[in-house]
């Protein structure tokens, strides 16, 4: 049975925060808040204890796991050859949701790291997360605290929902604020690559260090966490539309509103995701995601309200994308790969494995 622990976000429990240390340094699991989502770790440096993490989520091994800092100068621990403009990221971006990709000390299971001679590392802005780390005494290796391929939880409830009698415990702090996991950024190719687009813009990195290129999914060993094609995913098939923009286009909300309809006269139980701003159907039922002016709130909604629709049984979910800009990218990346099926308003739909 997993036990629960409720742990103020702001002022931790020591003893709390030490009881959840010592599960971690005995080998145990723990799931526990951080700004983007619930993760559940073991300690980095111990295979066995990591394996556990795997085991637990049904994670496939070719998947590595980012390894959690307590202090920025814990990039030592774990990390070699780390570069000037790595320290300049981590002073601008860290504690933060910025998981830099850097070469790996052997110290390092491969177990975290796929095999590879890389590893992904960040420093979380949560009191809870870096407490424990601390407590610990060791580099936390830690993916988000869901079954494998599942949307990413932003409540404790949502890791119960998925790994009930799979972890060892669970620190119950509330909600995240962020609600997408961290942007990942590869610093040992020759330019800068975004792996995974989250909750660092890709616009803030290239004000401190110039251009980055953002890279696609793959279907082989993957440098970072979050790169396959198929994930986050819901049961409710979801039926994303292209839009260009943040804001809607009119064909944008004509075609939701038309695919909503289609599956509902078909039988189907019909939801729809969109901004609070998006005007659709006056028959359509509507979870709001937040405004299309503010995405930080639309990334913090996305995972809860996908997650609350399918436990009110819908059978399709009808979304849009949000443009390409500021966390536009990671919003629409996270939609893709959950999607069932990628419409472009006046085109054919097509599978996600064609986006």
């Amino acid at each position: 049975m997993t036990e629960v622990l409720r742990v103020d976000a702001e002022t931790p429990d020591p003893a709390v925060v030490e009881h959840a240390a010592s599960v971690l340094r005995a080998g145990g699991t723990v799931a526990f808040p951080t700004e983007t989502v619930y993760g559940v770790g073991a300690t980095a440096l111990d295979a066995s204890a990591v394996r556990r993490v795997f085991e637990a989520k049904g994670r496939p091994p070719e998947d590595p796991l980012i390894v959690h800092l307590a202090a920025e100068d814990g990039v030592h621990l774990v990390a070699r050859d780390v570069l000037a403009i790595a320290h300049t990221l981590v002073r601008r971006f860290w504690p933060g949701p910025l998981t830099l990709v850097l070469p790996r000390r052997p110290e390092v299971p491969a177990e975290v790291t796929a095999g590879l001679d890389t590893v992904a590392v960040r420093m979380p802005a949560h009191h809870v997360a870096l407490a424990m780390i601390e407590a610990a005494r060791a580099p936390v290796a830690a993916p988000s605290a869901n079954r494998f391929g599942r949307a990413s939880p932003t409540t404790a409830q949502h890791v119960l929902d998925d790994l009930e009698g799979r972890i060892d415990l669970v620190l119950d702090a509330g909600p995240t604020s962020v609600g997408l996991e961290s942007t990942v950024l590869d610093l040992t190719r020759e330019v800068p690559t975004i792996l995974r687009p989250g909750g660092v813009a890709r616009e803030e990195i290239e004000r401190v260090v110039g251009m980055v290129e953002v890279s696609g999914s793959t279907a082989g060993p993957a440098p970072s966490p979050g790169m396959l094609e198929s994930h986050y995913a819901v049961a409710p098939e979801l039926v994303v539309v292209e839009c260009p923009d943040a804001r809607a286009t009119p064909e944008v909300l004509a075609e939701m509103t038309s695919l909503a309809r289609r599956y509902g006269a078909a039988g189907r139980g019909v939801a729809i995701a969109a901004a609070s701003d998006d005007v659709l159907g006056p028959d359509a039922e509507v979870s709001r995601l937040g405004s299309s002016k503010d995405l930080d709130e639309v990334a913090h909604n996305l995972f809860a309200v996908l997650r609350s629709l399918e436990a009110g049984g819908a059978e399709v979910i009808v979304s849009r994308s949000f443009g390409e800009a500021g966390l536009g990218l990671a919003i629409g990346d996270r939609l893709r790969r959950a999607a069932a099926q990628i419409v472009v308003p006046s085109q054919r739909p097509r599978g996600p494995e064609s986006t």
